[in-house]
């Protein structure tokens, strides 16, 4: 497995989940987007799994609107100011940076992280759901290209489905994720659900890196407030 330079200040730093891709070698709809400019010949995802990049965030603090996305960023930043100095890199994601649409679970797909589940979130074998894709860049640098991981689909070797039994909105009842219905959920006025997915915490893939409770509700209270603007609420 090729390995960026000085990947380690990537791990430490909780973005432990790097792929590169050559940028012409990508499906011709999910380049598009991304107006490639002459000079750039990689695409650099970063990702976090597990705890440590929400203990990196929290020993800074939260004082920010968007604190992982801007802690991320200064975190590749620094990779690219110390590793490849000379290199033109361009953000694409995260939304605030970016100008186009990424397909983020389409690049994930791609680097083999990222396997559908019933409950919409990206599953892994070996960090079940609880990783999430933090930025995109462009990169003049003809970097080694990554081999894509081939850790299987751990959705297809369960028969308990209990990520499906344990959705109080009964959102997965039916075989198909029911939006609709998730969304009532998350908004009654006693949701259990509110601010975490009761059927992403009942999936057994990963519970070992689950996230602690206090990223959970921060990222759910992000997604409900979301909603709560798009139903009219706010």
């Amino acid at each position: 497995m090729n390995r960026l330079p000085a990947s380690q200040f990537l791990d430490d730093a909780g973005l432990n989940r790097q792929h590169v891709f050559d940028l012409a070698a990508l499906p011709a709809d999910l380049l598009a987007p991304l107006q490639p400019r002459a000079h750039e010949c990689r695409l650099i995802l970063f990702g976090h799994a597990g705890r440590r990049l929400w203990e990196c965030v929290q020993a800074e603090g939260l004082r920010r609107e968007h604190p992982i996305d801007e802690y991320s960023v200064r975190t590749v930043e620094s990779w690219l100011a110390n590793a490849l100095p000379a290199a033109q890199a361009r953000f694409v994601f995260p939304a605030a940076l970016g100008t186009v649409q990424v397909g983020l679970q389409r690049l994930g797909a791609l680097a083999g992280w990222h396997h559908a589940a019933p409950f919409m979130v990206g599953v892994d074998a070996k960090w079940g759901s609880w990783f999430a894709y933090r930025a995109v860049i462009l990169i003049d640098t003809a970097l080694p290209v990554s081999e894509p991981e081939d850790l299987g689909h751990p959705c297809s070797g369960c028969k308990e489905k209990t990520c499906i039994t344990a959705c109080t909105a009964g959102a997965l009842t039916e075989g198909v994720f029911n939006g609709p219905r998730c969304r009532a959920g998350r908004l009654a006025e006693t949701s259990p659900c509110a601010l975490g997915c009761l059927a992403r915490m009942a999936c057994p893939v990963g519970t070992e890196h689950r996230y602690e409770e206090s990223q959970i509700r921060h990222s759910a209270a992000g997604s409900l407030a979301v909603l709560r603007r798009y139903a009219g609420l706010v």
